[in-house]
């Protein structure tokens, strides 16, 4: 399955909340828009074939007195259908008031009337009028009728334009679709919706008034809404999608950081793999020394990956540790050094403190460095991610964004809001745990599967 395809399976709780208000805000004062007002149902199309088609089953019977004769010689001596008001033919009652000589009477008085078939009147032509050519209601030498398989009424059905019920029910070549103004009302509905997706009421003032630009007034369905917000979210974030940058410089130190339960390690373990993969050398420094479990997390990623992983005892220095693997990766001559660090609030000035002391102790050893830092946001934190970009961009500066876990939040509108207020790169997005579920940032791939189109 493509990345778009997992993105936008595991976003429809995103993409679901959306549909949803934007069905709700549709169905509150829209009604059914007719695309083509002169197209009209065409009840009073189908007996206009009829006096065509009257003509035509005189060749039918025509036939028809060569074999008569032969197999029932009783019919060959009624007279009868010569006068063709008189009712005397007590077999067929029902078929005289209308029976086929009426609209051309012929002199041939062995052609005899047929009896009445139970199947034949159908509900698009008055009874008593025959098919079209070629249809033939009774065979020579049967008394009972044969059931016509009437193929022209289903035929005819798709070239008429269908009644009202028929286009609510989706059938007909243009279908009708519930439509609303787009008004001011809708409008602030519209802005409504998307603050609640955590999209920001600045983001979403700008998005809901480039939409009702040159649209004012016409009526949209809920499809075409859904198109103008895909295409105005993917120009929001247009300019921010940038794969992260790599440098001659060796080696490139991309420090990491976030707030607890980011998702850094695991960023960091599928970024290595991936620059691995792609023919870098990578080392990383589990810069987290005060839980175990991200050094033997990163441990495993670096033993999957072929990565080394350098560590230290648990409680040592960060700063110290970041130190000594620039000095080995330079020795080594690896292409990236990945410095994990603590998870830490943007509230605590204590860890931000040590953080900013790290990046003292590495540009000791490099001016430059560090030459990335990458800032790994939580999509379920919603517009508190707004916040950390703006305490960690002070203090550490903050030069790209990786976003994850957006399949576990019904608010992915967040990195829009992200995009439009600081317009820092993001670099990539994450929707789940496995290596391939981390990939580079597309912003109309992100657009379609967070409004839930499909590409």
């Amino acid at each position: 399955m493509s990345f778009f395809g997992k993105l936008k399976d595991r976003l429809f709780k995103s993409s679901s909340k959306l549909d949803e208000g934007l069905e709700a805000i549709v169905e509150d004062g829209g009604e059914i828009a007719a695309p083509d007002p002169d197209v009209t149902p065409g009840p009073e199309t189908p007996p206009e074939p009829a006096p065509e088609i009257q003509p035509e089953p005189d060749p039918v019977p025509d036939p028809e007195p060569e074999t008569v004769p032969d197999p029932e010689p009783e019919t060959v001596p009624e007279p009868e259908p010569e006068t063709v008001p008189e009712p005397e033919t007590e077999p067929e009652p029902e078929t005289e008031p209308v029976p086929r000589p009426d609209p051309v009477p012929h002199p041939r008085p062995d052609v005899t009337p047929p009896p009445a078939p139970t199947e034949v009147p159908q509900p698009d032509r008055p009874a008593g009028v025959p098919g079209p050519a070629g249809t033939p209601q009774e065979m020579p030498g049967t008394t009972a009728p044969v059931e016509m398989p009437m193929p022209e009424t289903p035929a005819e059905v798709p070239t008429r334009t269908p009644g009202l019920i028929g286009r609510l029910l989706g059938r007909g070549g243009q279908q009708e679709v519930l439509r609303r103004t787009l008004d001011d009302d809708m409008l602030e509905q519209l802005e409504e919706l998307l603050i609640a997706s955590d999209m920001g009421v600045d983001t979403a003032l700008r998005v809901t008034a480039n939409m009702a630009e040159g649209r004012y007034g016409k009526k949209l369905s809920v499809g075409e809404i859904k198109h103008l917000l895909s295409g105005e979210i993917a120009r929001v974030m247009e300019p921010v999608a940038k794969p992260l940058p790599l440098y001659a410089k060796k080696p490139q130190v991309v420090l990491v950081v976030g707030v607890n339960g980011s998702g850094k390690t695991t960023t960091i373990g599928k970024l290595a793999s991936q620059f691995r993969a792609a023919g870098k050398q990578v080392v990383i420094a589990a810069g987290d020394t005060f839980r175990a479990a991200a050094v033997e997390q990163l441990q495993v990623w670096g033993e999957r990956a072929g990565v080394p992983v350098l560590t230290a005892p648990e409680g040592s220095d960060p700063a110290s540790l970041a130190f000594d693997a620039m000095e080995k990766a330079a020795r080594d001559g690896a292409d990236l050094l990945m410095i994990d660090t603590a998870g830490r609030l943007q509230n605590r000035k204590d860890l931000m403190e040590e953080l900013s002391k790290i990046v003292r102790v590495i540009r000791k050893k490099d001016p430059d460095a560090p030459h990335n830092t990458l800032l790994v946001l939580d999509a379920t934190t919603g517009q508190n991610a707004l916040s950390q970009v703006k305490t960690f961009q002070e203090l550490a500066n903050v030069t790209g964004l990786v976003m994850t876990k957006l399949d576990g939040t019904a608010k992915g509108g967040v990195l829009v809001a992200l995009a439009d207020k600081f317009g820092l790169p993001i670099h990539a997005i994450g929707v789940g745990e496995k290596i391939d579920d981390l990939a580079p940032f597309d912003p109309e791939e992100f657009a379609a599967a967070l409004t839930g189109l499909d590409r």
